[in-house]
Parts: structure tokens; C-alpha cells; sequence
């Protein structure tokens, strides 16, 4: 099982996070922001990633710190559960339509950290959580992983369905990008010969 275990702990968060790459999509996701939990339960259902995790942070401030300490400490994780990322397809890409919403995102585990973000969100809050921070858990998230992801907003009225097909497609992108290639499953798949 390619597992990885990340406590991080700073003056405005503490988080403890679990990731199984070759799990069943289940999950117990507990940030102190229900909005980031609905979308890292579906991010975990729609990846079939096994994924714990528990954040204790300033949200009497506001949820940024929260938000981008637990997408850098999901990307360390991703990084860990990979080591060498040997036998990995490394790329994969999907289309994901929530309702009027269409997200495409695209994935190379390339070692190469970069995120194209385009994205016009309509609204600056979906309940009490701010839009923009969707951006900046993405940017934690590929920094600490050394992936490039790709995500680009096709269409959407509705900012609750734009960020769920993002965190939905981005996990499907994943998991086909994680795969292991039973064909070239003892090959990196680079031909630099090193991800």
C-alpha cells in the first residue's frame, strides 16, 4: 500500500493527516470549515483515496491559514505515498460536469511543481467560506506534491458547483495519474529515467 502520515504543526494550525492512494474513498475529514470537509470527502470518494485528517487552526480569524496548511500538508502527503513513483501512468485528465458547471483538469506528476488556475468563481463567499481560498489550497497543495495541475472553469453560474467539480475532477485526474501501468509497472515513466 503506497501510505503516507503528515503531522504539521505551526502558531496557526495543527493538522494530522492520513493518505492511502490504493484505498476505497473512505474518509474522516474534520478542518473546522464544513465547506473544505464536503470537498475533501468528495475528493476522497471520487479518488477512491483513503484520507484522515484533523485540523485545529485560527479559523477565529478566518479559514486561509486552515485552508492552505491543510492543501501543503495534503501535497507532502501525495509526495511520500509516490517515493519514487515508479510504474505510475503520470498523467491523467477528466471533464466533470456539476449541474450547469464544467470543470476539465489535467495532471502530470512530473516533479515539476505548477498550477494553471482559470477559474471565475461568481460569488466571494459560499457560506461563511471565502471563494479565493479554493486557489490557494490548490497552490499548497502542488507546491508540496511537485505536481502540475491544470484546472480550467468550461462553464458555471453556481459557485458551489464550480468548486466541487474542481475538487471532483482534480481527484479523477489523480487517481488515473497515480495508477500503477501493469505494463511498464517496474518502469519510471520518464526518459530522464527519474520523476
Amino acid at each position: 500500500m503506497r501510505t503516507a502520515k503528515i503531522e504539521r504543526k505551526t502558531a496557526e494550525t495543527e493538522i494530522a493527516l492520513s493518505l492511502g492512494l490504493d484505498g476505497r474513498g473512505e474518509s474522516s475529514v474534520n478542518t473546522g470549515c464544513g465547506f473544505l470537509d464536503h470537498m475533501l470527502t468528495l475528493f476522497s470518494k471520487h479518488g477512491r483515496f483513503d484520507l484522515n485528517i484533523t485540523c485545529r487552526g485560527d479559523t477565529n480569524v478566518d479559514y486561509h491559514h486552515t485552508v492552505e496548511d491543510i492543501g501543503i500538508a495534503l501535497g507532502n502527503a501525495f509526495s511520500q505515498a509516490l517515493g519514487d513513483k515508479t510504474g505510475i501512468k503520470r498523467y491523467g485528465d477528466t471533464v466533470i460536469p456539476m449541474d450547469e458547471a464544467l470543470v476539465l483538469t489535467a495532471v502530470d506528476i512530473s516533479g515539476r511543481a505548477y498550477l494553471c488556475y482559470k477559474a471565475e468563481i461568481p460569488t466571494q463567499k459560499v457560506g461563511d467560506f471565502d471563494t479565493e481560498l479554493v486557489e490557494e489550497f490548490w497552490q499548497g497543495f502542488v507546491r508540496n506534491s511537485n505536481i502540475t495541475l491544470h484546472i480550467v472553469m468550461l462553464n458555471g453560474a453556481n459557485s458551489h458547483h464550480i468548486i466541487e467539480g474542481m475538487f471532483k475532477s482534480a481527484a479523477r485526474s489523480l487517481k488515473e495519474a497515480v495508477s500503477i501501468d501493469e505494463e511498464f509497472k517496474d518502469e519510471i515513466m520518464s526518459t530522464k529515467g527519474v520523476l
